[in-house]
């Protein structure tokens, strides 16, 4: 599930570190090994199309904190998480579910975070439940916009049936229904994941036709940016790399290296610069630029390193850079799994972010973590999270350009370069992000300061 996943488990575990009472619930995809599980119920009652199937809970404490997966192979077991023309039902279910869960678990919450369209429909039941009967009487709910783009659009004939006829129009887009456009009318108030796409998602380029709605609401919207579980994330005890370091002492970066060109099939050339990217294959993510700048890129003399999966013209474009300059460029169309990504943000020198837009970005944050220099667009997280450096003070940790362009994005990535062959400057770079505090922790205070102003609300 990628960036949405890590958010859900590390504020779970970072909330409780901080001594919230706080769960997580999940579907129970086929990709998740049962055998770090254990059964929580096995005939959880769920009211569902005219029916009662009964379902079993799993629950997991392996992040310290409890998580439970609601078991349904009909919705669920499908060998991937997202892309079925019925995922609109899948997730209706799902938030129907873990309602009926909370019931289950005998106290209602607080507060209920709901993250992104999948559980919309969660932010609305809720709404209903509260107005209409005890247990759910002093609930707040969040909702949580971690990419505006994604809508979770479908027919509104289906509403009726999935049990939302009094509350068609808070769901009605465009002549769709929107599961997202319902939860942010729904909430008690919203979160996104950083302060500049708090801002960004409230014009009409990146609102998505809903720039109305979340200008309406924005006395109740704040951007939290996301954190890095640095138990996962730390070069010190990376399980995932060849060598361990840390910022007082960046040998063993050099080692990591040396593996990460070795995996890529490339020359081991520690001098020369690795630039990487690991991301979906989509334009969202800047890939029409690198297409632009792929010679320009290679003319500066470095390695460019690529791991993802996506539109079928950018794995092409990927695979026939790679077998114009298979010494230079070195790929992995898919995803290998999390050690190969903890590999490459261990052994590159650059990582180049140039997205159209990123509500947060993680990757930026995990290369900082391990001493590789961001090189990103100002745009949503990545302007809050990078900061230019600047060699007259010392200060920053990257570098970022505005205009979404093949020339700006060329600019920054050969002023990082120059860094690069000035070691004092860059060993500073490095250290300027290895420090910076990025942690779940800082962020997880920021939730919770936010959930106990919700019963406020009015």
């Amino acid at each position: 599930m990628g960036g949405l996943a890590d958010v859900s488990g590390a504020l779970n575990k970072a909330l409780h570190a901080a001594g919230v009472d706080s769960f997580l619930v999940l579907p129970l995809y086929d990709q998740i090994d049962r055998s770090k599980l254990r059964v929580a119920f096995e005939d959880l009652e769920v009211d569902w199309r005219g029916k009662r199937p009964r379902i079993r809970i799993w629950q997991s404490d392996e992040l310290n904190a409890p998580t439970y997966f609601l078991e349904a192979d009909h919705y669920f077991a499908r060998g991937k998480i997202y892309g079925d023309a019925d995922d609109f039902e899948r997730f209706a279910f799902f938030c129907h579910a873990a309602i009926a869960l909370m019931r289950r678990l005998g106290k209602a919450p607080d507060v209920i975070h709901c993250n992104d369209w999948q559980s919309g429909f969660a932010c609305v039941e809720l709404r209903r439940l509260r107005r209409r009967e005890g247990f759910f009487a002093q609930t707040r709910i969040l909702f949580s916009i971690h990419n505006l783009a994604y809508q979770g659009l479908f027919s509104p004939s289906d509403l009726w049936w999935l049990g939302f006829t009094e509350e068609a129009n808070d769901f009605m887009l465009s002549g769709a229904a929107s599961a997202l456009k319902a939860g942010i009318i729904a909430t008690d108030a919203l979160s996104t994941v950083s302060p500049r796409y708090a801002r960004e998602i409230q014009t009409t380029e990146q609102g998505y036709q809903l720039d109305w709605l979340i200008r309406a609401r924005r006395k109740r919207l704040v951007g939290i940016t996301n954190g890095v579980d640095y138990e996962v994330w730390n070069p010190e005890t990376d399980p995932h790399t060849a060598a361990h370091f840390c910022a007082d002492d960046l040998s063993g970066k050099r080692e990591c290296k040396l593996d990460l060109l070795r995996r890529f099939g490339l020359p081991e050339e520690a001098n020369r610069p690795v630039i990487a990217i690991i991301s979906r294959l989509v334009a969202q993510k800047g890939y029409d630029l690198i297409r632009q700048a792929a010679r320009a890129i290679l003319n500066t003399g470095a390695f460019f390193i690529a791991l993802g999966a996506g539109a079928r013209e950018y794995e092409d474009f990927l695979q026939s850079w790679h077998d114009r300059a298979p010494h230079r460029v070195g790929i992995y169309k898919g995803f290998a799994g999390e050690p190969l990504a903890h590999q490459i943000e261990a052994g590159a020198d650059l990582f180049l972010m140039p997205s159209l837009y990123e509500p947060c970005g993680l990757n930026q944050m995990y290369s900082m973590r391990y001493g590789t220099v961001p090189v990103v667009r100002a745009t949503g997280g990545l302007d809050d999270t990078v900061q230019n450096f600047d060699e007259n003070s010392g200060q920053g940790n990257g570098f970022k350009f505005e205009t979404y362009s093949a020339s700006a994005m060329l600019e920054k990535i050969r002023e990082g370069l120059y860094f690069y062959t000035k070691p004092d400057a860059w060993i500073k770079i490095q250290r300027n992000g290895m420090r910076r505090d990025n942690s779940w922790a800082a962020a997880a205070k920021k939730y919770i300061e936010l959930y106990s102003e919700l019963p406020n609300l009015n």
